[in-house]
């Protein structure tokens, strides 16, 4: 090594450790309020740095090498509301923050999802919702759709109870990626209306939907919303912890005949962590007040095993999982007859790599490496004989540097890439075999000023498809978004963003030809597409105290050669003629929901969503585009009882696209409760629900079966889960 480049080196070195010793620390306890007894692993987070550490067995946390500055704390657990207290650190010195937490009906919403790094979602950009473990035990089902439907924004499409899947400000299918800690899950739930999406939400650690454009960090699919699936171990936890800790949770219902169960441990011992977990998920043919819905059962089921080490400098886990699950496809009564009922049977392996060093030093504070390979297979199983299978084994990998803190700058950058092999056999084999490579680089920047917070960003991905037989098609396009936060007050704000997205049209889209039905259609692809470009503009304003929380949101998005199914008129194969064209489009609407304390123990949770998209300049309504839907629900609290009746609203929808029909409104009452017990190392929560109270019969306008499948009558769902820390 020559002089120069020792002393360049030397001089670095130097810097480094002049920047980590000027960093303060900052430690504190975190306890139970009822009976000052520790907390342990609890979490506290460092909102303006992202940066967040778990309480020990004596409910004490620290953080190192905190630059000089003022910033919110949060401490949390499970079902005990936050506590958020303000902290300033000084240079080379010691603060001490305590924090004593108790049962409430109000706790923050922390996610990752939206900026790469926890933020709460008063501070993020975008509009986001959050379902913690103990949210999802209640609202448990056989697949997503059926979790997050009815949340701020969030409808289902479904082709029955074991396909459902999220629609988000109305954007489906490709237009809404489905992650797995950060990463794509590798499935073809976007492919069709009948495909399910392989994640088992009782497993899961916490659910973060974040509603509207989010390709910036993940990609061209997610234009129009991310749905994120965190599990324990996921880039959430990066510190050693120490002892055993884990969870069982049991489920029953009646009106579908559900039933399952699902646990998980982790075994921490110095700087190494062991974990696994399983169980499984299932459900009869659901009733409605006319009658059994026939062959709408579904089941499904997975385990996950891995192992990881986390030092003060570098850390690096492995982690193997495996879901499995059956569905029914109903099939309308009138065509039952000679034919064998349809189940689909889908599989899915993923083994994952995640690693990095963090404390870097004066510009880098973390590098962070993921490397994920899933491999799904799907089965059209039509009695005994297999209709049609599919193949999609996917490779990706994501590295990402999130830089120093300097000042009131602070942000991240990385590349990202995928390679896909894509294979369908046999009678709806629609699309031949396909490659497909992506590549990409993005950034994203924040700027704190004492009354307002700029964040700006921009990606550039390159999409390529290399069909067998067929005309090969490359994609390269930029997205970009810049955003503003004003603080109002302590506990609220204003955010408004700018976002510029761009898609690269779906596998699909590009190639499929024929009878599909599974979206009801002969589909017609497109080789000629072009790329959709959309410019969307979100405005929202948000309140967060320990008394009311509430948001309010409008957003706004042009796109342009936006891509379509449009009906050819002609009857082919039994179907509706459809080929795959693109057209101005625009999408608005509005979303609000307010939690607010009325009395001590009484709270008030209202709910409020509406989105209008349609073809321009046609002005003609776009296809499975929810309706006008409302929420009107109380929580009443006694101790660790909490009762909570809810009334769900939905307007008739008869703003329809040419091959749809009107869908009439609705009212649903359910009733549902819980009762939580804590204690200094185990958590215990029984729940139970009543739903549709009234057994009404209504429909989901984003159902393909709505016309003869109606939704479920009345029934009750009971569970009990234990947490051990």
């Amino acid at each position: 090594m020559s002089r120069n480049l020792r002393l360049a080196v030397l001089s670095l070195l130097a810097a480094a450790a002049a920047f980590a010793q000027a960093g303060g620390t900052l430690r504190g306890t975190v306890t139970l309020e009822s009976n000052g007894g520790p907390i342990h692993h609890a979490s506290v987070l460092i909102v303006q740095l992202g940066r967040s550490a778990e309480t020990d067995d004596e409910g004490r946390y620290e953080f190192r090498g905190v630059p000089p500055g003022t910033y919110s704390v949060i401490a949390r657990i499970h079902a005990l509301q936050d506590e958020r207290k303000t902290v300033k650190i000084a240079a080379e010195s010691a603060a001490t923050l305590d924090f004593r937490l108790r049962l409430d009906a109000l706790r923050q919403e922390v996610t990752v999802t939206a900026s790469g790094r926890e933020e709460t979602s008063l501070e993020a950009m975008q509009s986001v919702t959050t379902l913690e473990s103990l949210d999802l035990n209640t609202k448990m089902a056989t697949s997503l759709g059926d979790v997050l439907d009815n949340e701020t924004g969030i409808a289902k499409r479904s082709f029955g109870p074991g396909s459902s899947r999220p629609v988000i400000r109305g954007f489906d299918g490709d237009r809404v990626l489905i992650l797995e800690n950060g990463i794509r899950t590798g499935t073809l739930s976007s492919q069709s209306g009948d495909h399910g999406e392989a994640v088992d939400a009782a497993g899961l650690e916490r659910l973060e939907v974040v509603r509207g454009p989010a390709t910036l960090l993940y990609g061209t699919n997610a234009l129009g919303g991310v749905v994120n699936a965190i599990t324990r171990h996921s880039v959430l936890h990066q510190h050693p912890e120490k002892g055993l800790k884990g969870f069982m949770t049991g489920t029953g219902g009646m009106g579908n005949a559900l039933g399952g169960g699902t646990a998980g441990f982790d075994f921490g011992l110095g700087n190494w962590l062991i974990w696994g977990g399983g169980g499984g998920l299932r459900s009869g043919d659901y009733n409605t007040p006319l009658g059994e819905i026939e062959n709408s059962h579904s089941r499904n089921g997975q385990t996950n095993a891995g192992f990881g080490r986390y030092g003060e400098k570098t850390f690096f886990s492995l982690d193997y999982r495996l879901f499995d699950s059956r569905y029914g496809v109903p099939t309308a009564p009138e065509e039952e007859h000679g034919h064998d009922s349809v189940d689909l049977k889908v599989r899915r392996q993923t083994v994952r790599f995640n690693g990095g060093v963090r404390n870097i030093g004066s510009m880098l504070d973390r590098f962070q490496l993921t490397l994920n390979y899933s491999d799904y297979n799907h089965r059209e199983l039509e009695g005994s004989e297999i209709g049609t299978e599919f193949f999609n084994k996917q490779f990706v990998h994501r590295a990402v540097f999130d830089q120093s803190r300097g000042g009131i700058r602070s942000g991240s950058f990385g590349f990202w890439g995928m390679h896909r092999d894509y294979k369908a056999v046999g009678e709806e084999a629609l699309a031949p075999p396909t490659r497909q490579n992506a590549v990409a680089a993005f950034g994203l920047q924040s700027f704190d000023f004492e009354r307002v917070r700029f964040q700006v960003g921009g990606r550039v991905e390159r999409n390529g498809y290399k069909p067998d037989g067929l005309r090969s098609r490359s994609f390269t396009g930029f997205s970009g978004s810049a955003g503003m936060s004003v603080p109002i007050a302590t506990s609220s704000a204003f955010v408004a963003s700018y976002s510029h997205s761009y898609r690269a049209p779906a596998l699909e889209e590009l190639y499929n030809r024929g009878p599909h039905f599974g979206n009801l259609t002969f589909e017609i692809g497109n080789a000629d597409l072009m790329r959709e470009r959309s410019d969307g503009i979100d405005l929202s304003l948000r309140h967060q105290s320990r008394r009311l929380r509430g948001e309010a949101n409008f957003f706004y998005y042009r796109l342009k050669d936006f891509v379509y199914l449009a009906p050819t008129g002609e009857i082919e194969e039994g179907l509706i003629g459809a080929e795959y064209r693109q057209a101005d489009s625009r999408y608005t609407g509005f979303e609000g929901r307010l939690e607010a304390a009325v009395h001590n123990n009484l709270w008030l949770n209202l709910g409020l969503d509406t989105v209008n998209a349609r073809l321009r300049p046609s002005n003609t309504p776009l296809p499975r585009i929810p309706p006008v839907r409302g929420r009107f629900g109380l929580d009443a609290r006694f101790g660790g009882l909490s009762v909570r009746p809810e009334l769900q609203l939905a307007a008739d929808q008869s703003d329809v696209f040419t091959t749809e029909e009107r869908t009439a409104g609705y009212g649903v009452f359910n009733l549902s409760g819980s009762y939580t017990v804590v204690r200094q190392h185990s958590m215990h929560v029984f729940s139970a629900m009543l739903f549709n109270a009234g057994d009404r019969l209504y429909r989901n306008h984003l159902s393909f079966i709505k016309a003869f499948a109606p939704e479920i009558g009345r029934g009750v769902k009971f569970s009990y889960t234990i947490r051990f820390f």
